[in-house]
């Protein structure tokens, strides 16, 4: 298994490096293209939103394994100000930059799994998994 890549998140291309990083390693991975754009875009969300509320994070995309089954994990933190409601900004529609608000929900149905924890005035941390279809 490769090791683990890291992208630090502080402007709009580091948001294309983790985008790409990611794809290229569900490529790699031989991840289909639809999964591929799927992990993809998630990643693209997430690391915007690092950069928008934070400022500053980072992506971490590695191989998983489980038990034979193969698949990718994304791990996206930052020691921006938390999220106060969880369960607010996880509902579809809800933005608070005036955007479609298709940010975490969006991400979160594009991944099979989907981790959020955060504090607030000490940071979020997102985990997210895609498995390979058997």
């Amino acid at each position: 298994m490769a090791q683990p890549k890291t992208a630090v998140v502080r402007s709009d291309l580091d948001i294309v490096i983790a985008r790409t990083m990611a794809r290229d390693l569900a490529k790699a991975m031989s991840f289909g293209a639809i999964d591929q754009a799927r992990i993809a875009t998630a990643v693209s969300e997430l690391a915007r939103n690092i950069f928008l509320y934070a400022g500053t994070g980072k992506v971490t995309v590695k191989e998983i394994d489980k038990g034979g089954r193969k698949g990718i994990e994304i791990v996206c933190e930052d020691q921006g100000p938390g999220i106060p409601d969880v369960d607010l900004v996880m509902q579809d529609g809800y933005s608070t930059s005036r955007g479609m608000g298709m940010g975490l929900p969006g991400a979160r149905r594009l991944m099979d799994e989907f981790e959020l924890k955060s504090q607030e005035g000490v940071g979020t941390k997102i985990t997210c998994r895609k498995w390979k279809s058997s």
